[in-house]
Parts: structure tokens; C-alpha cells; sequence
């Protein structure tokens, strides 16, 4: 019966080198478990869903591109080497799936720019909402149509955040306005309207019906529209 009992000792000794300060033989309350104090839900931004790859894959047979979300540089990069490759593997035209509400304005023009450089013709379809920036990848297009509930916002595109020293920020400002200038030249050129009531609207913020943007010239035709 002694074995235990050296046992026992033996394991005592070592708890006691190991944490001298520590009384064993004493009951020791345990770590705190309590719950983490209750927080109400608050929603966060929009997490950007790509299209599941065979979807992608699919529509880039049918010489379809899709542009959702904010517009951003990775996206603007993206779009315009989508609408590119299509340019390269024939003549037919591409269609422009636009959906977005908000960009920078050098990201929509990255895509502006592709779409000049393309021999084949780019259709743009409003299939949600779009403003912003974007409204200038939508009238770059060659033909454009909407579906009957989209909506087109007209709102001044924003300028990108930029950092560094006073001179440094006032080109930018300069780029941003000279950027600006020309979309409403190509809104003006391409819906007619006078250059006073564009930059008006702009200003304003203001959001068309489908109807209504066909009536101010910014699309030609609402997709499923019936007779």
C-alpha cells in the first residue's frame, strides 16, 4: 500500500517546482467562462459575389460580359480584358450586362477605353441600377437598352481618395475635373441634351425610370418591353 502514497507525494513535488507560487493543496477558482456580453447586429457592407465559374464560363461563350458591384480598379482591369479577348475571337457584338451604383471615375474609363479600341460593337444592357461612373461605360456603348424596372442614376462620379502634398492633390483634382468634363461631353453628344441640363441633373442626383431614360436619351430600347 505505500506505492500510492509515493505516487501522490511524487506528483505534488513536481507541481510545486513547476508552479512554486501556486498553493495545490487549496481550492483555485476557475478561469471566467462567463458569456460574452450580448451586441445587436449590424449590418456590413455588401460582401462582391463572383459568378460561379461554369456561369462565367457560359456567358463568355455567348460573348457576354458582366460588370456588378462597385466599380474599382481590379474590376475595371477584369472587364476590359474580358471585352478585349471578345474583340480578338470575332466580329460580333459583346454584350455589356451594367449593374453597379457607385466608382472611380480612371476605372470606368480604363473600360471606356476598351471599349473604343474594339472593332466589334459593344451593347450595354441596365439590367439593375446603375449611376456614378458607371453612367459612363453606358454611354460609350454602341447601342444601349435597359430592362423595364432598371434605373439610371445621374450623379457626379466621385473622386478617388488621393494622399501626398498640396500639389499632388490639386493635379489630382485637375485630372478628376478634366475626367468629368468629359463625360458630359459624351452624355451630351449622345442624348441630345443641352450641356446646362446634364450638368443640372448631375448636381441633383437625379434617378430615371427606364421610360424615362429612353426619353432623355440615354438608352434606345427597354428589353421586354411590350407593345
Amino acid at each position: 500500500m505505500a506505492a500510492p502514497v509515493i505516487v501522490l507525494a511524487w506528483a505534488a513535488r513536481a507541481l510545486d517546482d513547476a508552479e512554486p507560487n501556486v498553493d495545490h493543496y487549496r481550492w483555485q477558482p476557475g478561469p471566467d467562462r462567463s458569456p460574452e456580453p450580448w451586441q445587436p447586429w449590424q449590418p456590413g457592407p455588401p460582401a462582391e459575389q463572383e459568378l460561379p465559374g461554369w456561369l462565367a464560363e457560359r456567358l463568355f461563350d455567348q460573348r457576354t460580359v458582366m460588370l456588378r458591384g462597385p466599380l474599382t480598379h481590379p474590376v475595371a482591369t477584369q472587364t476590359a480584358a474580358a471585352l478585349l479577348t471578345l474583340d480578338a475571337t470575332g466580329d460580333e457584338p459583346v454584350q455589356l450586362h451594367l449593374a453597379g451604383l457607385d466608382g472611380e471615375l480612371p476605372a470606368a474609363f480604363a473600360v471606356v477605353d476598351a471599349m473604343d479600341a474594339m472593332r466589334c460593337e459593344v451593347h450595354a444592357v441596365v439590367t439593375s441600377q446603375v449611376g456614378g461612373a458607371v453612367v459612363a461605360v453606358l454611354v460609350a456603348a454602341a447601342r444601349r437598352s435597359a430592362y423595364r424596372h432598371a434605373r439610371i442614376r445621374l450623379a457626379e462620379p466621385r473622386a478617388a481618395g488621393v494622399t501626398g502634398t498640396a500639389d499632388e492633390v490639386a493635379a489630382a483634382a485637375g485630372r478628376h475635373l478634366n475626367e468629368l468634363e468629359e463625360v458630359i461631353v459624351r452624355l451630351a453628344a449622345v442624348t441630345g441634351q443641352p450641356r446646362s441640363r446634364i450638368e443640372d441633373d448631375l448636381s441633383a442626383g437625379r434617378t430615371l425610370s427606364a421610360a424615362e431614360a429612353r426619353e432623355y436619351g440615354l438608352i434606345e430600347a427597354i428589353v421586354g418591353e411590350k407593345d
